[in-house]
């Protein structure tokens, strides 16, 4: 390990644990997927530009189904690797809307990672830059007559639509190397506060109302172990997620077979029970999953429902067909 490897690898464990330390507890707009394996740069800016193809993907989840307003979140992911200026570096890009409730959300980020090799691995160094908007449906809240509990002039309850935007910043490392991949990552980190304006545009007797979007620590981890003389795979993973009020995780088992068929189970930390299926077949992908949730609220739904599809496309680095061309006189 160089000199040059350890004051990076130094600098980057001050940083996390610097922000670790100084955190308070604030609102939370990341959505939870149970396919997250499949949207590591959902969750982890760096985890871009790991293979040689460009990945795509994007779906969609349920969450809570039978319950009125439950979560519904979208994402759209893609991540490939380029080269500058004869370095290997990542790129990416994120979109992510989520309702749930009178609230609702949209992130959009730009992903860049700097790679080094590290212990004949490769780490990706990475941060996202982009914005997120939120907005919250005032002119749905319903206020119960005749209790003394509610008031219908509570300034404390906007009752018309509000919409707000702010610049997000996001940051992470991830490590490749063989079978095992792993990384570390925090989103917003300048844990932005957005001011809720009027949709109508006036403003004039609108109070000030803030939603400030709390910073959320991510570990995650996996690895490909092939079956010896068969044609399966052992995938185990695992994402771990705090907000330093709240700290969750989750378990993930899946069996691939010669890279086609896939099937999994999984369990997230006093939530839910998950089962997954997939398949994968010349670049494209698609896949599903469920979860049945061990808590109370089992009681009111029937579980939350996932579905991801995507495309992935082997690019070529080589030299040996830069410049090639045919000549216009015998085409």
């Amino acid at each position: 390990m160089t000199n040059r490897s350890f004051n990076i690898l130094f600098r980057i464990s001050f940083i996390f644990a610097a922000a670790f330390f100084s955190l308070n507890a604030y609102a939370q707009s990341d959505a939870q997927f149970s396919q997250y394996y499949q949207v590591k740069n959902y969750y982890n800016p760096a985890a871009i530009g790991t293979s040689d193809l460009l990945n795509i993907r994007g779906g969609a989840r349920l969450q809570w189904v039978g319950i009125d307003n439950a979560p519904k979140s979208f994402a759209a992911t893609a991540e490939m690797p380029i080269k500058l200026f004869n370095k290997r570096i990542g790129v990416g890009l994120l979109m992510q809307q989520e309702s749930m409730g009178l609230y609702n959300n949209l992130t959009l980020g730009l992903q860049g990672g700097y790679k080094l090799k590290l212990f004949k691995g490769e780490l990706t160094i990475g941060v996202q830059l982009g914005f997120i908007n939120e907005g919250f449906k005032g002119t749905e809240v319903i206020l119960p007559d005749g209790d003394d509990y509610h008031q219908n002039n509570d300034e404390a309850i906007p009752m018309n639509d509000l919409n707000g935007n702010a610049f997000d910043i996001g940051a992470g490392v991830f490590y490749t190397r063989g079978i095992f991949w792993g990384g570390i990552s925090m989103t917003h980190l300048t844990q932005p506060v957005i001011s809720l304006n009027s949709d109508s545009g006036d403003n004039t007797m609108e109070k000030n109302y803030e939603f400030q979007v709390g910073r959320t620590l991510y570990f995650m981890a996996g690895c490909n172990i092939p079956i010896k003389n068969t044609l399966f795979e052992v995938m185990p993973s695992m994402l771990v997620k705090s907000d330093f009020t709240f700290t969750t995780g989750e378990i993930t088992a899946r069996l691939r077979y010669n890279k086609f068929l896939s099937a999994g189970i999984g369990y997230r930390y006093d939530d839910a029970v998950t089962i997954s299926l997939g398949a994968e077949i010349k670049g494209f992908y698609i896949g599903y999953a469920y979860d049945y949730a061990t808590s109370a609220i089992a009681k009111a739904s029937s579980g939350s429902h996932e579905i991801f599809a995507g495309y992935a496309l082997k690019l070529d680095f080589s030299e040996k067909n830069k410049n090639k061309h045919k000549s216009i006189r015998i085409l």
